[in-house]
């Protein structure tokens, strides 16, 4: 699998980065060490989670993997987030989102939080050091002053290695780098947001600054949670998805189904291709899928099917302000 440069780091990583939001949850543990094994063993080094995946037991899930050994941890691009605390959940279930925080101050940017929020992570990722903190939302109520102070002790001590952002406008990626260019810290290294055929916002700004700044671009969610994969087996959240489909995924599927290929395989295909792409984000619950999604990434496909694409998801018409104004 060929590497990508992760932005304009030295990191390389691979076109395909494995999202962990279903560890624990709709994936039981001895699944998921088999989807991170065949990671691990096919060069997908990318690892993403956060600590308010399922209430922080993925980020545990992980560091028991870790805990095998054998260069799992050295060669593995470990990116977690810090926002939304772990909860207490009212309920083993955490689907059903019954918990509440641990405490007024365990949310946001804050630099206490930002500072427990690390220490939280590491314990239960068992490992001393982050690759890549990734605030998961802005925070009107920080400002980057504190932001960046909270973030430049923790590359001190070597907690962290380098800051990302999630869910971020290029308005926020702007402010946030020019007040790290002040204090003459690197700054973001990468966005991670929401992209996928039906959902192409990010193309008029977040895209155009983050590549503008140099960073890597990781798009989560590129099957537009199921609505693009085609009939889901299982999964209730991906067959509501499903349900709700509109003309266009109807048109996109018989599209697909004239080249041959199926919806998931399209959309992962087209989204690895699409320029400023550096790895997208997947979050498979069977190692069926995750060895499916592998195979996406190597798909290329022609002009006449990617002009297909853009007359059944047309996007916001380029980059901003060209889109909307001269």
């Amino acid at each position: 699998m060929e590497l990508r440069r992760f932005g304009s780091t030295g990191l390389s990583v691979a076109p395909l980065g494995l999202g962990s939001v279903n560890f624990s949850w709709l994936t039981d543990e001895p699944t998921s060490f088999q989807i991170l094994d065949s990671a691990f063993e096919r060069g997908v080094n990318l690892l993403d989670t956060s600590d308010n995946y399922n209430a922080g037991r993925s980020e545990a899930l992980i560091g028991r993997w870790f805990a095998q050994g054998g260069g799992r941890r050295e060669k593995t691009v470990l990116a977690t987030k810090v926002y939304s605390a772990p909860m207490e959940w009212g309920s083993p279930d955490p689907v059903r989102r019954t918990g509440s925080w641990v405490g007024p101050n365990q949310k946001g940017l804050s630099a206490k939080h930002i500072r427990e929020a690390c220490e939280g992570s590491l314990k239960r990722l068992g490992t001393d050091y982050v690759d890549l903190y990734q605030m998961h939302h802005i925070d009107r109520a920080a400002r980057w002053e504190e932001i960046w102070q909270a973030m430049e002790v923790l590359v001190a001590q070597g907690k962290v290695l380098y800051v990302g952002s999630s869910n971020f406008a290029g308005w926020h990626i702007a402010q946030a780098q020019e007040a790290a260019r002040a204090r003459n810290f690197l700054g973001l290294v990468s966005e991670q947001s929401v992209y996928n055929l039906t959902k192409r916002t990010v193309e008029l700004e977040v895209l155009p600054a983050a590549r503008a700044y140099g960073m890597a671009f990781l798009p989560y969610s590129p099957l537009a949670a199921g609505a693009l994969g085609g009939k889901p087996e299982g999964n209730d959240r991906g067959r509501r998805a499903y349900a709700r489909k509109d003309d266009n995924v109807e048109a996109y599927e018989a599209l697909c189904d004239r080249i041959g290929q199926s919806p998931a395989d399209v959309a992962l295909a087209w989204l690895a291709s699409r320029p400023g792409v550096t790895a997208p984000i997947v979050g498979p619950r069977t190692l069926a899928q995750f060895e499916a999604n592998l195979a996406a990434v190597e798909l290329r496909l022609d002009d006449e099917v990617a002009g297909e694409l853009d007359r059944i998801f047309p996007g916001p018409g380029g980059p901003a302000p060209e889109a909307y104004a001269w």
